[in-house]
């Protein structure tokens, strides 16, 4: 069915030339929105055309893209390279401004004693998988979607014995990700709007899970626009099919301005 957008945000879509994306920051949710979802998250693939589409939008922008994930940084180095690109790493527990930049941590690992608390929880069934992520683990249940009730029962059990206030349990797709409280994409999406090349730009922001929601009402505040994937949510300006029709949005954005003058 491809895009579903309102008349106005369409014609948005449709005059994002090479002058009009010098004024905007793309910043990119990874899983679900640029990537299909996988059974596990080290089994995700990037196609090749998506590389060189992101490749192009960020010298179109003048490096204002961003990939805004619960992943870490070196995860998505690793799934995308040899491309390297500005970055949220960790729902915001990780910033680089610029491809080559410092990683800058803004929150700390989570605690070794209660990830492996938290990892023994495996034993719920088979299909529950563990990812470490340094600053928070995530027990992923796609393959035993049955089990989500009981998992979750058992994190906050656990979670339950963490210093108060400490730790927060975040829900996505599927999967329960235990994190340092208080860190998330729009405290990081905020920072990241501070510095060049993204400073005085208007974001847009796509993404399609709960750990994307907290950015998108804080796009007014830089006259930017957030597209939701999979579902209509609030403070978003129009929703994505799904993660094929954002490949197939950027790829048309960015062939418009092949042969253009930067």
């Amino acid at each position: 069915m491809g895009l579903e957008f309102t008349h106005v945000d369409l014609k948005l879509g449709d005059r994002l030339g090479v002058s009009e994306l010098r004024q905007c920051a793309l910043l990119l949710d990874i899983d679900g929105t640029i990537l299909d979802l996988a059974p596990a998250p080290q089994e995700v693939w990037v196609p090749a055309e998506l590389r060189n589409t992101l490749s192009r939008l960020e010298d179109l922008t003048g490096g204002a893209l961003a990939l805004v994930s619960g992943r870490s940084l070196h995860d998505i180095d690793l799934i995308f390279s040899p491309l390297q690109l500005a970055a949220v790493g960790g729902h915001g527990a990780e910033l680089r401004v610029t491809p080559s930049g410092e990683a800058v941590a803004r929150a700390r690992d989570l605690n070794p004693a209660l990830k492996r608390k938290l990892a023994t929880l495996t034993e719920l069934g088979p299909g529950i998988l563990v990812e470490d992520k340094g600053y928070s683990l995530a027990l992923h249940y796609r393959l035993a979607p049955d089990q989500g009730e009981a998992l979750r029962a058992a994190i906050e059990n656990i979670c339950a014995t963490a210093p108060r206030e400490s730790v927060e349990i975040l829900p996505g797709k599927l999967v329960f990700e235990i994190k340092t409280a208080g860190i998330n994409k729009a405290g990081a999406v905020r920072e990241l709007m501070k510095y060049p090349p993204f400073k005085g730009r208007k974001p847009i922001f796509i993404g399609d899970d709960t750990t994307d929601e907290p950015v998108f009402p804080i796009l007014s505040q830089f006259g930017g626009l957030g597209f939701s994937v999979g579902r209509v949510v609030a403070d978003v300006n129009g929703h994505f099919e799904k993660p094929e029709s954002v490949r197939e949005w950027l790829s048309r954005i960015a062939n418009k301005g092949q042969g253009a003058a930067l």
